[in-house]
């Protein structure tokens, strides 16, 4: 298990995680999320070993991760955007890993090699951005890590490359039992692999849980009234949106469905329909209402 325990971290002058708290399971792949800015490279940089910590600690099964080199070893590092040596080819670089990770495994590299349509033998530098990716997740999955974090894992993938890579990871973990922290912009994507997930804001984690549990907690709701009706008439409900249209409202609401409905009926609507959101909706509600709370305070 991952758990960061009042983690700080400051960038010149710029306090970037602050008091952050976060526990990820074993087996589990946790979606990160946050705006530009939030601390989400910065957060992982600092779980891989890249940054050292300002304060608080990060326990990778119980051993501190900056602390205890050893522990670094069994953590791959995916960035936002790879670099690698000038002249160095694919093959080159693999010696790298093989020295670092004493669980790096040639026959799956091998594997990825062939899935991701790779040649050992090529220039990483003459690559393109999409190639350049495939190849620092080839060397990613190769190396069978206890902990995998990915930076905007699909960016510069293709739809095809896109399948690969969830199909290898979700593989990967019924083999060897990892776990993975992924950041991407793209929350489509993480939703159709994530099973639980944090939302970063402001160096904190504000909200994190299992997905399929959040999103059933929070759902949008039509209704239609004959008479007018404001937000304050919905101040008994958690309300995370509100918006009206005539005598149309859209209320997303956080809570059990059964109970809201029937408090919902008890309003005597004139239509009620109640919608799922998804994990892109769940985020923007949830920041949407974090802001109106700002400005309240």
């Amino acid at each position: 298990m991952l758990k960061i325990e009042h983690l700080d971290k400051r960038l010149g002058q710029k306090d970037v995680l602050k008091d952050l708290n976060l526990e990820v399971g074993n087996g589990s792949i946790f979606g990160l999320v946050g705006v530009n800015g939030a601390g989400k490279s910065t957060l992982l940089r600092c779980i891989s070993g890249v940054y050292q910590p300002d304060g608080g600690r990060i326990l990778l099964d119980d051993r501190d991760t900056w602390q205890d080199p050893s522990v670094r070893g069994e953590i791959a590092f995916v960035a936002d955007e790879a670099c690698f040596p000038q002249g160095s080819t694919i093959r080159s670089r693999k010696a790298f890993y093989q020295d670092l990770y004493p669980s790096y495994d040639e026959e799956a590299f091998q594997k990825y090699l062939k899935l991701f349509e790779l040649d050992e033998n090529q220039s990483i530098s003459s690559l393109s951005k999409g190639n350049k990716r495939r190849t620092a997740l080839t060397y990613a999955l190769a190396l069978k890590p206890r902990l995998l974090l990915l930076d905007e894992a699909y960016d510069g993938l293709e739809p095809l490359a896109r399948y690969h890579f969830k199909k290898a990871l979700t593989d990967l973990l019924e083999d060897e039992q990892i776990s993975v922290i992924i950041s991407s912009h793209n929350l489509k994507e993480l939703e159709d692999i994530c099973d639980s997930f944090g939302i970063l804001d402001e160096g904190r984690i504000v909200s994190y849980g299992d997905l399929l549990e959040s999103k059933e907690e929070i759902n949008k709701y039509q209704l239609a009234f004959k008479d007018q009706k404001s937000p304050a008439d919905f101040r008994d409900f958690d309300l995370l949106h509100y918006d009206n249209e005539g005598q149309v409202y859209t209320l997303v609401i956080r809570g059990s469905v059964e109970e809201t409905e029937q408090k919902l009926q008890a309003m005597k609507p004139l239509l009620l329909n109640v919608l799922p959101v998804n994990f892109e909706e769940l985020f923007i509600y949830e920041m949407e209402s974090r802001e109106e709370k700002k400005d309240h305070e």
